[in-house]
């Protein structure tokens, strides 16, 4: 019953945006007007008065299917959808209320759906370590993701944000073009376990910014670390009841013209003050997988990370479009994350045919390594239930590096809808050897209302 739910929904989905492109190329109202930047449009011009007033209303969505072609731990094929509505409103308070250089924002964010990878592409034992499906995750419920106030002091060189959101907004931050979660937004909130909550989630949080010159700027941020707020019907909890410890994320960014055409290079760190676990060692240090004692604490835990996006060519004078490269890479600690490394690289090329300017196509790949501790600590703990076949179901999978990769191509419809047509191999789901790899088909919708 499930999954006629589920497909019946990706339907309706699928057919309405097909519905809102119909309209648009037969209308030439502003609500759907391909030149327009929303699908509503200007409102008869009263969405740029607010927007001169100060008021900028934000209201989007984001969709994603993922269908099981081939491979995995489960090759009964079907389909799952998830998505995102976002709504939420920004605010210029020196046109609003004359208060010099301040700016404001509130967000907030629905989920929904269901996601391939859970229990086609990866053995739920094990899980994926990625997903076929970013926008998946965090709970079927409405977020505050946003709400935060931000002033320049001394001539716009020094920046300070405070209020609740989340360190990916600021600090290691990355676009979200592709489907797959490894080339998608903030990596080191997909990694560092338990500590760093990328969106939707939000904290109570401070980052200052100092803006060195016009290419390069350090930061430094305190979150609350508050694991309470990832559970159901805590989309809106503002207490400090439930932290842990505070998240430190200190970075430089430098933002270079090379040939004209635009860079970033991103390098940071980060350090959790929170206790955390050790994944093999137990309270005497010993193989807890062997004792079944506790697992040892330590007081912190730390790692550090390096982006860097650079356009490489233009097409015949036009620099908006051309072929861009990206890279990330992500360190975490040995002692307490279940991941202890992560790399990236992806390739861009914007407007590929004159026809389509606006169109784009990216190719990426993507490896993510299990700690070695992992792998040992799941090793005694078979050996020490007598476990050795995999397929019982109280053996402990071995897990040790997996592999993703995506090809797509961006079709910009109108200036307010992008469909992203997509196919991911992934190589090892979940780092499981014994799992087939898996051809995932995926749909990703991109839409401002």
């Amino acid at each position: 019953m499930k999954k006629k739910h589920v497909n019946a929904r990706l339907i309706c989905q699928v057919s309405a945006a097909a519905a809102l492109v119909l309209a648009g190329n037969a209308m030439a109202a502003d609500a759907f007007s391909s030149d327009s930047k929303w699908m509503t449009g200007d409102w008869g011009g009263e969405r740029t008065k607010l927007i001169e007033q100060g008021i900028d209303i934000k209201a989007d969505y984001v969709g994603e299917m993922g269908a099981n072609l081939n491979g995995g731990y489960n090759d009964d094929k079907t389909a799952r959808y998830a998505d995102q509505f976002g709504l939420g409103v920004a605010l210029d308070l020196q046109k609003l209320w004359g208060w010099d250089n301040t700016q404001a924002k509130i967000q907030l964010t629905n989920r929904n759906g269901y996601n391939i990878s859970n229990d086609r592409v990866g053995d739920p034992r094990a899980g994926t370590l990625s997903s076929s499906q970013e926008v998946y995750g965090r709970g079927h419920m409405v977020r505050l993701t946003q709400l935060w106030i931000q002033h320049q002091f001394f001539d716009n060189k020094l920046d300070v944000k405070a209020g609740y959101f989340g360190e990916g907004e600021d600090f290691n931050t990355f676009p979200c073009d592709f489907q797959n979660l490894a080339f998608c937004g903030s990596q080191v909130g997909n990694w560092a376990t338990n500590i760093w909550y990328n969106w939707p989630v939000s904290q109570a949080a401070i980052r200052v910014k100092y803006n060195i010159n016009d290419e390069l700027y350090a930061q430094i941020g305190a979150y609350n670390q508050n694991p309470s707020q990832l559970e159901h019907g805590n989309g809106f909890k503002l207490s400090g009841s439930g932290t842990k410890g505070t998240v430190l994320p200190v970075e430089l960014v430098w933002s270079p013209k090379v040939n004209s055409l635009p860079g970033e290079y991103r390098v940071g760190y980060y350090k959790s003050t929170a206790d955390a676990d050790d994944v093999r060692e137990d309270v005497n240090g010993l193989d807890a997988g062997t004792t079944g004692d506790d697992y040892k604490s330590h007081n912190s835990k730390s790692g550090y990370w390096f982006v860097a996006q650079q356009q490489l060519t233009s097409h015949n004078g036009d620099a908006t479009r051309g072929l861009n490269i990206a890279a990330n890479a992500t360190f975490h600690d040995k002692d307490t994350n279940f991941i202890d490394n992560y790399q990236s690289v992806m390739f861009v090329y914007k407007g590929p045919f004159d026809a389509r300017p606006k169109d784009d196509i990216g190719i990426g790949a993507a490896r993510i390594h299990v700690n070695k501790d992992v792998k040992r600590n799941a090793e005694l703990l078979n050996a020490a239930n007598g476990v050795s076949d995999y397929d019982n179901a109280a053996f402990s999978p071995i897990r040790e590096t997996e592999y993703n990769y995506e090809l797509n191509y961006g079709i910009h419809v109108t200036n307010w809808l992008t469909v992203r047509p997509n196919l991911q191999y992934i190589t090892h789901p979940g780092g499981v050897d014994e799992v087939d790899n898996a051809l995932v088909a995926g749909l990703k919708i991109q839409s401002t209302f």
